[in-house]
């Protein structure tokens, strides 16, 4: 299901215990936030992130999907409802399997170095085309306090509720926030 390219931080099971003293900035374990972005993060969407979270000092945990299987229509849909007629055009190819992994391979790379500039610990993964899955697991494994989603507009998935941030906040008993990359607009 998941392709690890870093080792998770070590995370005790949670308990009501160390979920508070962790929030309040006392002793315990630093509280996980698990970022899900579609490509690299810039150091704008980083320091948004990171100063959302100063007082607290979490881990964060970072996934990017190997997007090898995306919608041609919707993706088509959303270029030309932003009149990007070139991407439009671009998008109705098929979509290179290998290419689409070292995409995600080099987003997670770039997303990370971007967080160790910050001086924050994050480390990260590969996940399948649908990140869900993968998220959902994440989230019970390390006992995550927040989902920070990350991604470009996308009219229609976002039109009908389709996103990723919409379907985790269906899935998922936990905040879930979406940010714009490069953007101060929240989803």
């Amino acid at each position: 299901m998941t392709e690890p390219t870093a080792d998770a931080p070590h995370s005790p099971e949670p308990d009501d215990q160390s979920t508070s003293a962790g929030a309040s900035g006392g002793e315990g374990p630093a509280p996980t936030i698990i970022v899900l972005t579609e490509e690299a993060l810039k150091a704008v969407d980083v320091a948004k992130i990171v100063g959302l979270h100063e007082d607290d000092r979490p881990t964060y945990r970072v996934l990017v999907p190997a997007d090898t299987q995306r919608n041609l229509l919707s993706s088509f849909l959303n270029h030309l409802s932003l009149f990007e007629m070139r991407e439009a055009l671009e998008a109705l190819r098929p979509v290179n399997r290998t290419g689409a992994h070292a995409d995600a391979d080099t987003a997670l790379a770039t997303t990370l170095a971007e967080f160790e500039r910050h001086d924050v610990d994050a480390t990260g993964e590969i996940t399948s085309d649908d990140p869900m899955p993968a998220l959902v697991e994440e989230v019970a494994r390390l006992g995550a306090r927040e989902v920070v989603v990350v991604t470009e507009p996308h009219a229609v998935e976002d039109t009908f509720h389709r996103d990723w941030a919409s379907r985790a906040r269906e899935s998922l008993g936990v905040p879930v926030l979406h940010m714009y990359a490069g953007d101060w607009r929240l989803g």
